[in-house]
């Protein structure tokens, strides 16, 4: 299924549909007016401020579990009905057990130390200036993503702990739950003493207001769009406002001659099947020549027992044990984030074809390399260009919960300002403070 937010801007969408007579381009503005004094107030803001409002924003969530799956269902029920497809549906639902660790993500990012006022660098020169550059909130995030209500959570608590004022616009795919879970929020922090305002949502404009938001340079400091190809892209071309672009996650296992084949088996599972639907999940195997008839056979039964199916090249194939569910692999197959049950898989001669493999379809997320060789394993992590590279161990550890982070507002594949996942550090900016006695330039 395409969501709205797959489609590029131009394109017919299923938003909620816009009150009459309201100049989108105008309420979004005020939108980001309102969140531009509010990250003004926030930026004086203690950390212990900061942190208390964080933990009530978890409590609030807590508490609110049932509307919230009240709403999420709504969602869910829509998204059956217009034929989502599995790992969206996925990515969309929530269960007491995840709106529990949503609000337990915000309790750790209380706990992390706060970024405001962090001395990135500072010196005395020469002449007696004394330097220090230091971290800053960047004022307005703008937030365009789909089907991921924990993300609203996600950003607010990373926008609120950074010093930032937060834009989301989340789809129609999730417009219930997050509709619910703003008020949620916005209701805890006026309750702690904080602005609302830190907080907004512009679904209710629909696309049109996604475009209004990509366009409000000058109001909204960075955009960051979290989704499918087609909506990263969309933004990234589109956009006046600046964006961290994130990326789809075309990830890639590979596993050496010397890997230990025990300890491949489960991470390789791991990589694959503990969450379909998430952008760190592997989506193409490569196994070296030398170990392709030990590891193969067993790898494709147990993951065929898991319910995946195998997209493989001709080794691949002749090794498969007659019942597996395994097809032939084309190029589409390896350009392909698949986020559902199946895999690519292919066979290579060394770890030069698998490195150029790696190369030739990776979209720069995170690759993994299970090997025995320390000098195999040093190539692997100097030559693979990704924003995360793993040795001996699975790709879903590219996260910002798992990474020590707190949570993420997303995982950036580019190179500028932010690459991997980004968490309270990549939502700064940074200001030089220079301090004079009487200081003239000759």
């Amino acid at each position: 299924m395409t969501t709205s937010l797959d489609l590029p801007v131009g394109a017919s969408s299923g938003t909620a549909a816009t009150p009459p007579a309201v100049d989108v381009r105008e309420a979004v503005e005020q939108v980001a007016r309102r969140a531009k004094t509010a990250s003004r107030r926030l930026a004086t803001a203690t950390r212990a401020t900061k942190d208390a409002a964080l933990l009530a924003l978890a409590d609030a969530l807590v508490a609110a579990t049932d509307e919230i799956l009240a709403a999420n269902a709504t969602d869910l029920a829509r998204g059956r009905d217009n034929g989502m497809s599995s790992g969206l549906l996925d990515r969309l639902a929530l269960t007491p057990e995840r709106v529990a660790s949503i609000a337990d993500a915000l309790r750790e990012l209380a706990g992390l130390p706060d970024p405001v006022g962090e001395v990135v660098r500072g010196s005395t020169l020469p002449n007696g200036l004394r330097l220090r550059q230091l971290r800053v909130p960047m004022g307005v995030v703008g937030m365009i993503y789909e089907a991921r209500p924990n993300v609203t959570v996600d950003a607010a608590g990373l926008a609120l702990k950074s010093g930032n004022a937060v834009i989301l616009r989340g789809g129609s795919a999730a417009a219930a739950s997050n509709e619910v879970i703003v008020r949620v929020l916005a209701d805890a922090l006026e309750a702690q003493g904080l602005p609302g305002a830190l907080v907004q949502s512009i679904d209710a404009y629909g696309r049109e207001g996604g475009v209004a938001l990509m366009r409000a340079r000058g109001l909204v400091d960075v955009l960051v769009p979290r989704g499918g190809a087609d909506l990263i892209q969309t933004v990234v071309r589109e956009s006046t406002v600046p964006v961290i672009e994130t990326g789809v996650g075309n990830v890639h296992v590979y596993v050496d001659e010397s890997a230990d084949l025990a300890m491949a088996l489960p991470i390789l599972l791991n990589a694959k099947t503990q969450r379909i639907g998430v952008c760190n999940a592997a989506e193409t195997l490569l196994v070296h020549r030398a170990v392709a008839h030990e590891f193969l056979p067993v790898a494709i039964a147990t993951l065929a027992d898991a319910g995946v199916t195998v997209h493989g090249d001709a080794t691949t194939l002749a090794l498969a044990p007659d019942d597996a569910p395994v097809v032939p692999a084309t190029d589409e197959d390896w350009a392909t984030e698949y986020l559902s049950l199946d895999l690519a898989v292919r066979v290579v001669d060394d770890l030069d074809e698998a490195i150029e493999h790696i190369r030739t379809w990776s979209s720069g997320h995170t690759e993994a390399i299970v090997t025995r060789d320390l000098a195999a394993s040093e190539r692997f992590v100097a030559e693979v260009d990704s924003a995360a590279v793993m040795v001996n161990a699975s790709t879903r550890f590219t996260d910002g919960g798992q990474l020590g982070l707190g949570a993420e507002i997303g995982i950036s594949t580019q190179k500028l300002h932010a690459r991997g996942p980004m968490g309270l550090a990549e939502l700064t900016t940074t200001k030089w403070v220079v301090h004079g006695d009487g200081h003239v330039r000759p």
